[in-house]
């Protein structure tokens, strides 16, 4: 598997990685162990990940790291596309969201996000790239995955001010800024929560 660090914001480290024939967890568990021993500045062979346990039906279980039996005070986050896979190490009190896919067209997402995504109106479909609504829609869906609420933040309640920058929940609850990670021929994204601010 290719990997590659990535330049995130401060205290954030973040790892990628791509291969045609693996699954996201292999991926991912990989990833884990690349970034984690990069902060800690350890042995990769001296880190084990688990998974969470499922409590409840749909809940999204996150990665546990461990060195021996002591459990690292830090969280995963992680996201997967088809063939490639990225994962951010953080503090446990920082929201942090991500998201990963290629730039191949796909005509199944753009009718999604067409009809769950808002934009600028609806003159921005007749101008806008494939690549500009994939990226709109990479950093919704890192958004919704940073916010605590998860899946309960449905697409068509995140707004987004261009140039994708900083997003909104539709109640102007939680603010957070984007940033663009793309690389190697795919659109990633990273949401941080930020306290709320007024729009400009």
């Amino acid at each position: 598997m290719e990997t590659k660090e990535l330049t995130a914001p401060s205290g954030i480290t973040a790892w990628m990685g791509w291969a045609p024939g693996t699954s996201p967890a292999e991926r991912i568990r990989y990833l884990a162990k690349e970034a984690l021993a990069d902060r800690l500045d350890v042995d990769r062979d001296d880190i084990n990940v688990d998974r969470e346990a499922v409590s409840t039906f749909g809940h999204n279980t996150t990665l546990l790291p461990y060195i021996g039996s002591r459990e690292l005070p830090v969280v995963v986050r992680t996201a997967s596309g088809r063939i490639g896979s990225v994962v951010a190490v953080t503090e446990p009190d920082r929201p942090v969201g991500l998201d990963i896919r290629s730039r191949a067209r796909d005509e199944a997402l753009l009718h999604e996000i067409h009809a769950r995504s808002h934009l600028w109106g609806d003159s921005l479909w007749e101008t806008a790239s494939d690549e500009s609504l994939l990226m709109h829609w990479s950093r919704v869906q890192a958004v919704r995955q940073a916010d605590p609420r998860g899946v309960e933040n449905r697409p068509e309640h995140v707004r987004l001010d261009p140039p994708f920058s900083r997003a909104w929940t539709q109640d102007g609850r939680d603010a957070y800024r984007l940033f663009d990670l793309s690389s190697q021929g795919f659109i990633v994204t990273l949401a941080l929560g930020e306290p709320a601010v007024a729009r400009v």
